[in-house]
């Protein structure tokens, strides 16, 4: 289903956001199966080739290049003029440690038109899986990414795109799902990397964008509210986050035993490698283990197989997970991973459809209210676009309407 829903919300940002891109349509029947066999042939010759196997010398600052390598991407609804990048480059966990992260990096081919220097836009993505065959960098070059449609968008509009792969997601180890501040960290050392490669470089006076929807707004968000503090170098000056998981507390009890079950039990996985002295697999029964590692085996194409999974047939005590999450010290790890407590210094665009039904639209619009109280320019942009599939859509256009604005020069939006 989620494959279907997938591809309705493709065709429709195809048709929504690229009316200008200079594109042709991608080739069908025959041609197009060989395209994306080629492709998947490619990812599978880079991985061999060990790639996605990081080097044992991870020192330097953040966003360090490691290694670099020319790739193709299948974007929507054609190829794109558009040159691409597989990165590898140096980032921290969220307790500081280093990590090796890879991504793509995207540039037009023609030259820039707007004001001042052509804009990059870290680009977080939404929920991809757990498995390292989700890799963003892996599935743009096999043309299964899903949200082609909006980084076409992009760059049909001029601006070079940076997607980050996120810790864990192709490289070595569990994906750091929804955790603010490793994946917004993914984020702005994307961002930095861009400006270190060798090839197509993006200068450090460049303005910045973060962007991002679902699993990508929550990692857009982290970056927003860390930039200041973690990246003070690096030339940010907006983003756009979008149907943000900001208090995962909160965001859990809608998952458990619906179609989205899968996100729960990545949420579990990504807990209890990030935070092991939490025990979260001791709470788990036999079945319970038994699930979540064969969630950590699938791609968001895989959701059906979890579809309807209620988490008390999974803990030892019989409770939901959802209860479980209330326990004292558990409790103080989402909070340290809430959006909301830190105002970002730089001007935002947040939407969320009032009809979400995966990410709860409250829990988002008090983040957003709570970066007003501390002082941010947030423009909050309420939808009514049934489901959470149904939001992108609607988002999307919002979103590059305000980023254009900026690049433009208009005053940025409040709705504080």
């Amino acid at each position: 289903m989620l494959r279907t829903l997938a591809a309705t919300a493709t065709a429709a940002l195809a048709l929504t956001l690229l009316p200008t891109a200079a594109a042709t349509a991608a080739a069908a029947g025959t041609d197009d199966r060989a395209q994306r066999a080629e492709a998947r042939a490619a990812t599978a010759a880079a991985v061999a080739r060990g790639f996605y196997s990081p080097p044992a010398d991870l020192s330097g600052r953040p966003g360090r290049v490691l290694k670099q390598q020319p790739t193709e991407t299948v974007l929507t609804p054609g190829d794109l003029a558009a040159r691409a990048q597989r990165l590898m480059y140096t980032s921290r966990g969220a307790h500081g440690e280093r990590t090796a992260v890879t991504g793509t990096l995207l540039t037009p081919a023609a030259d820039w038109v707007g004001p001042g220097e052509r804009p990059l836009v870290s680009y977080a993505v939404g929920t991809q899986g757990m498995a390292d065959r989700c890799a963003p960098s892996r599935q743009l070059q096999a043309g299964s990414e899903y949200e082609s449609a909006f980084i076409g968008g992009l760059l049909a509009r001029g601006y070079s795109v940076v997607v980050t792969d996120y810790e864990g997601l192709g490289t070595p180890g569990t994906h750091a799902y929804v955790n603010t501040v490793a994946l917004g960290r993914n984020v702005l050392d994307a961002a930095r990397a861009a400006t270190r490669v060798a090839t197509d470089a993006v200068p450090t006076s460049a303005p910045v964008y973060t962007a991002g929807y679902s699993e990508g707004g929550n990692a857009s968000a982290g970056a927003l509210e860390q930039a200041a503090d973690y990246a003070p170098g690096l030339n940010l000056v907006g983003g756009y986050a979008g149907a943000v998981p900001a208090d995962l507390a909160k965001v859990a009890g809608p998952l458990d035993g619906s179609l989205y079950a899968a996100f729960l039990l990545y949420s579990v996985a990504a807990l209890d490698a990030d935070y092991p002295r939490l025990g979260i697999a001791d709470l788990l029964n036999a079945e319970g283990r038994r699930t979540v590692r064969a969630a950590e085996q699938t791609c968001t194409s895989d959701l059906v197989q979890f579809a309807g999974t209620r988490s008390e047939t999974l803990t030892r005590s019989g409770r939901p997970i959802t209860e479980l999450l209330s326990r004292p010290d558990i409790a103080r790890v989402l909070e340290r991973l809430r959006v909301g407590d830190q105002a970002p210094e730089v001007p935002v665009l947040v939407t969320h459809t009032r009809l979400d039904d995966v990410v709860p639209f409250g829990q988002a619009r008090t983040a957003a209210r709570q970066w007003c109280a501390g002082g941010a320019t947030v423009a909050f942009r309420a939808g009514i676009a049934p489901t959470h599939v149904g939001g992108a859509v609607e988002s999307y256009p919002k979103a590059l309407a305000w980023l254009e604005g900026r690049v433009q020069g208009l005053p940025a939006p409040s709705t504080c």
